[in-house]
């Protein structure tokens, strides 16, 4: 198998234009002393509302990997996949992240959750998982409930690995499986019989993405108490560390954080933890890229601030159509969303002060990056129009991409301790 690093970062480039400046950022924290991979993600979902192809993501990557004398490393990531839409992936992708949650709760056997419980029966007392201050409490109800719950989840992650493993014959990749876009967040308890039978299924498991406690919302900050996600995320990492030595997965495991972008308030105590346990992660950053495009735009000026104001004046009118995919990781109100008549009033400064993620800034708008966040489609169907725009305002844009990753997400997490 591909062995992916020990910090990693999936970052999107929905239009394909961001990839050097991304580039940019990786490599100047590596001038640094800490060396972060990065995984290019783009999903079935949002390459069907812009029109393009996993191909495409490819073509992007490689070629800004050259131009940019990349040498440590990079992935692509067919990103939250099923059985029903993992086939445009197989030729381009490397990284697959296996979106398992519409399996959770799904029936099963009695029996089968019984006989579950039977194979493990050895988790059963006082469990003492170094790292962890108590000791776990599992009995047999508790293994029968979590395997009710979550061997169909499991099971649908072992048949998609199965798929693409076969599909890709002798092809290396990396595979994460995916619970996060859920209601009810996974306890560590929980975690750890998960991960007992993603081992009974082999996947050479290399990243879990969990449903952590509290709202991992588009664009935005952390919903929640940064606190209780401390201690949740600490004893997820002692958990993994367990469970690779107890079941023989990979030793490489690791956390993946989904919708990580912007969680400013955990970046400290994700970093700590990291530094706690020597753990790695992976932190997905993807739409954030496009924010920054569009700020790059408004921040242009001109004609960039015009199209800028055009995107949004496009997207009023389908707000309940855009919010559709996005109804469980958002949290707009549309009350606070300025009018487009207010917008086309806005000066570059104005339009840059609402969408940009600076809490201090009295003129930011959290509804509105929000929005703007999900509006992406209404770009891609002005297609040479958009794509032209990022062409003419590429230095700026990628200023605001690179400055971005860099000094809002990269050091925070890795550098500054």
């Amino acid at each position: 198998m591909l062995k992916l690093a020990h910090y990693s970062i999936g970052v999107g480039d929905r239009f394909g234009h961001q990839a050097r400046a991304q580039i940019r950022a990786v490599q100047a924290l590596k001038n640094q002393g800490v060396t972060v991979v990065p995984v290019w993600n783009k999903s079935f979902r949002e390459h069907s509302l812009i029109g393009t192809h996993p191909a495409d993501t490819r073509r992007a990557a490689d070629a800004a990997v050259a131009e940019e004398k990349w040498t440590s490393g990079y992935f692509l990531d067919a990103d939250h996949i099923s059985l029903k839409n993992v086939e445009s992936f197989l030729p381009t992708s490397d990284f697959f992240t296996l979106d398992v949650a519409d399996f959770i709760g799904k029936p099963v056997e009695t029996a089968d959750s019984e006989a579950f419980a039977d194979r493990h029966a050895g988790l059963t007392g006082r469990l003492s998982v170094p790292g962890i201050a108590h000791p776990l409490e599992i009995d047999r109800a508790t293994l029968i409930k979590v395997a009710s719950r979550y061997l169909a989840a499991i099971r649908a992650a072992g048949n998609l690995y199965r798929h693409i493993a076969a599909a890709k014959k002798t092809a290396p990749f990396v595979t994460e499986v995916s619970m996060d876009e859920t209601a009810a967040p996974q306890t560590p308890v929980e975690l750890l019989i998960i991960l007992a039978g993603l081992a009974e299924e082999n996947i050479p498991l290399q990243t879990l993405a969990p449903k952590f406690t509290g709202e991992f919302h588009k664009g935005i900050d952390y919903i929640g108490d940064p606190a209780a996600f401390a201690r949740e995320f600490d004893e997820d990492i002692c958990v993994i560390r367990y469970a690779v030595g107890r079941f023989n997965l990979p030793g490489n495991l690791k956390l993946s954080v989904h919708s990580g972008s912007d969680k400013f308030s955990l970046y400290p105590h994700i970093a700590a933890s990291l530094r706690r346990h020597g753990a790695g992660v992976h932190l997905k950053t993807a739409g954030t890229t496009w924010l920054e495009e569009v700020i790059g735009l408004a921040a242009a000026d001109g004609e960039g601030l015009a199209l800028a104001k055009r995107i949004y004046r496009l997207a009023q009118p389908q707000f309940d159509a855009l919010c559709v995919p996005y109804a469980t990781v958002i949290s707009i109100n549309r009350a606070n969303l300025p009018s487009a008549d207010t917008v086309d009033a806005w000066s570059s400064q104005q339009f840059v002060g609402a969408l940009e993620h600076n809490p201090a800034c009295p003129a930011f708008n959290s509804d509105f990056r929000q929005f703007i966040h999900i509006s992406f489609r209404l770009a891609a169907e002005l297609g040479a129009v958009y794509t032209d725009a990022l062409k003419a305002h590429a230095a700026i844009i990628g200023e605001h991409v690179t400055g971005n990753l860099l000094e809002r997400h990269l050091k925070p997490l890795f550098l500054d301790r």
